[in-house]
């Protein structure tokens, strides 16, 4: 039987827009799925990402770039930069950056910074560190440190007062000690004192103090008589010119070490490593996504070369589930969690 004009257009109006809406998902599943290969726009903003931050951090995300943009066949550039954990959150919480390296959780003033400013940020574990104490190739009295000694070193009333190894423990030699650490806008600073110390921040102040962990390494290098702090992966890269101490915490001395992380015995100062992504910038700015993406699915790779622990393939997985759903906000509330586990992160992402 023949259609009647009226049947003729209803049919071709149904098969147009069927094959609207089929384009409309496909292009809808391009877009929240994108991979390295994907075109960006042509824009200049959208062709640059800014990521700073942790020094820890660093080694990771930098190893990271260079593989993505080795795959890229655009003039796309991503910079990575240096300014500590803090000094980055301060660009991020005011959207002068995409991606925050850092080696704490968001704190809570960075946290109200942000919801200030309406930045919305994923919070990405991306490995685990140890942070390491170090001393120089002459010096031939420390094989190991307490907490306690630690604290007894860096703790504020120890300024101008502790200068001496002998004043540490009574059968080291009376040798000045000349310490290196992290600057205050450094999460590793952060983190070890309120590790160590009890607070976030108490530390003495007579120390050379810089945000990029080369600058330490070199200092202890140089020093006979230096003892300085900083995370695994700079140790690793310079095992020839530094001596690892082993930290007793009250359960015997202990190395950092892959396998002393993994097994939980080397505390306080395992701790875990994050990017914070800008969601904003995820969203509109196909690259940044993409970077995010490509960095979840090569982080266990490259956090092992760099000397750093990576997480189980399921955390990855679960970072790429936060990224896909745009998942902001998060799990720590605002402050460090000390002796935590590879697992116990793990269930916090799956609570998440």
């Amino acid at each position: 039987m023949n259609k009647t004009a009226s049947e003729l257009v209803l049919t071709f109006g149904i098969l147009a827009l069927t094959s609207s809406f089929t384009n409309m998902l496909g292009l809808a599943q391009n877009i929240q799925k994108p991979n390295a290969a994907t075109k960006v726009t042509n824009s200049a903003t959208d062709a640059l990402i800014k990521v700073d931050g942790s020094s820890t951090v660093y080694p990771i995300t930098q190893a990271i770039a260079k593989a993505y943009q080795a795959n890229l066949k655009n003039n796309s550039q991503i910079q990575v930069n240096i300014s500590g954990t803090s000094g980055g959150f301060e660009k991020f919480c005011t959207r002068k950056i995409d991606i925050n390296n850092a080696s704490r959780p968001i704190n809570q003033s960075e946290m109200a910074a942000c919801k200030k400013n309406g930045v919305s940020y994923m919070e990405l574990p991306v490995a685990f560190d140890a942070l390491t104490i170090a001393v120089n190739p002459q010096n031939t009295w420390a094989k190991d440190i307490t907490v306690a000694e630690l604290k007894k070193i860096w703790e504020p009333a120890a300024e101008g007062k502790i200068t001496k190894w002998n004043q540490v423990r009574a059968s080291w030699p009376d040798r000045p000690i000349k310490l290196y650490g992290p600057g205050g806008k450094s999460g590793t600073y952060d983190y070890f004192t309120e590790a160590i110390v009890g607070k976030a921040k108490a530390s003495r102040k007579d120390y050379t103090a810089s945000e990029n962990d080369e600058v330490l390494v070199t200092g202890v290098n140089k020093d006979p008589n230096a003892l300085g702090y900083f995370g695994y992966a700079y140790y690793q890269e310079n095992k020839d010119k530094l001596i690892v101490l082993a930290v007793n915490s009250g359960k015997g001395a202990v190395l950092p070490s892959p396998e002393t992380v993994e097994k939980a015995k080397y505390q306080p100062l395992s701790r875990p490593l994050f990017i914070y992504v800008n969601l904003r910038s995820s969203k509109n700015k196909t690259l940044v996504y993409n970077l995010t993406d490509f960095y979840i699915k090569n982080a266990a790779k490259i956090v092992s070369s760099v000397g750093y622990v990576p997480l189980s393939e399921e955390a990855y997985k679960l970072n790429s589930i936060h990224l896909y759903k745009g998942k902001a906000g998060t799990v720590f509330g605002g402050k460090s969690e000390f002796n935590l586990t590879l697992g116990q992160l793990l269930r916090k992402q799956k609570q998440f």
